[in-house]
């Protein structure tokens, strides 16, 4: 998230410790932003797969693609692909707390 302006770092670092009102106020940041990470969050805080079409369209690197890839198995609750694909990517970027946040969100999830 380094590269991130400092305001929306702090903001996704707020929703990853669990500020309840962080919250909203991704989701309100999602209406009129082009940054993935916010875009993968607001999406997985809404269970809406717009956001991370929206989050897709956007991402530059692959740091950002793979984002997008997890968070679209997490929410198709498809496990054994999320569990692969996020090993692979905290492997690569073990400093993603955005990642490794949805991979906790992920065990919360009860399997459908």
């Amino acid at each position: 998230m380094s590269t991130k302006s400092p305001k929306t770092t702090a903001l996704l670092l707020r929703l990853i410790g669990g500020d309840p009102r962080a919250v909203d106020e991704v989701l309100t940041l999602a209406a009129v932003t082009d940054d993935p990470s916010v875009l993968v969050a607001a999406g997985l805080l809404a269970a809406d797969d717009s956001y991370l079409e929206r989050a897709g369209e956007r991402a530059v690197t692959v740091r950002e693609r793979q984002l997008v890839v997890l968070a679209r198995a997490h929410l198709s609750h498809q496990p054994q692909l999320f569990d692969a694909l996020v090993r692979d990517h905290l492997a690569e970027h073990p400093d993603h707390l955005l990642a490794a946040w949805i991979a906790g969100q992920h065990l919360l999830t009860p399997v459908q």
